[in-house]
Formats: C-alpha cells, sequence, structure tokens
C-alpha cells in the first residue's frame, strides 16, 4: 500500500468514510465529493492503479460488487438510472491512481450526459479503420 494514497488510507481505517460494503476483495464508500446523490465508488481493497492491473480474482469480485451496487444505490436516493464508469489512467481523468469505479445516480433533468460525453469529439472513422482497430484489440487480448 502506497502511504499517500487516499483510498488505501480509507481501507485502513485511517480515514473515515461513509462505507457501504465490504467483503475480502472489495471496499465501497459514498464519494466525498459526489456528482449525484449516492455517488458510489467501488474499489479493490488492495491497491491497483489500473484495471488492466487487476487480477482475474479481484475484477471478477469487482464487477459482482458493482452488479449488486448498482441497483442499491439508484434505490437508495429513488434514481430511476445511474452511469457506470472507470477512468483508467492519468490521460483519461483519473485522479487518484487506485482503480475505482463510480456509480452515479441520475435522475430526469439532472443536467448530466450520458457517457459518451466524455470522449470529446467523436472521430471519423471508415469500416476498413473500424476493422482494422477491432483487428488490433482482438491481436491483443
Amino acid at each position: 500500500m502506497p502511504d499517500d494514497c487516499i483510498f488505501c488510507q480509507i481501507v485502513a481505517g485511517e480515514i473515515p468514510s461513509h462505507t457501504v460494503y465490504e467483503d475480502d476483495h472489495v471496499f465501497a464508500f459514498l464519494d466525498a465529493n459526489p456528482l449525484a446523490p449516492g455517488h458510489t465508488l467501488v474499489i479493490p481493497k488492495e491497491h491497483h492503479e489500473r484495471l488492466n492491473d487487476l487480477p482475474d480474482d479481484t475484477a471478477d469480485a469487482l464487477y459482482a460488487a458493482l452488479h449488486d451496487l448498482v441497483p442499491a444505490a439508484e434505490a437508495a436516493v429513488d434514481a430511476p438510472a445511474s452511469n457506470v464508469g472507470f477512468n483508467n489512467g492519468e490521460a483519461s481523468g483519473q485522479e487518484v491512481p487506485h482503480v475505482h469505479g463510480h456509480v452515479i445516480p441520475r435522475f430526469a433533468d439532472d443536467g448530466g450526459s450520458p457517457i459518451h460525453a466524455v470522449g470529446g469529439s467523436a472521430p471519423d472513422l471508415d469500416d476498413d479503420e473500424l476493422a482494422d482497430i477491432a483487428e488490433d484489440i482482438a491481436a491483443a487480448r
């Protein structure tokens, strides 16, 4: 655990949080700077900076917790929907270098945007370029 990781300090109990879930691998708590009521952060207890760094069992546990917490967060604040996402690396906007999923409950007319809004301008890719990218992604697995 890096000494300066705020999320590791929260897991260790050194910094208080409004905890909503905990098991052997995962810890979830309300975001201290929420974008909406019920904004929940879901993190692995072990320090990993990016999703790419997670061991398979930790990734499985993280997704299982998200699967349970999304409807719970929505129900708790009577939200009809939510955005669920990860910033994966500094260039994506990840501010805390510890994997964390956001569950952001959404409401009609809340002024928020769909997940596509985080990507900026859409690239103009033709079918051949899409095919090449798909092939490259499949080969990199």
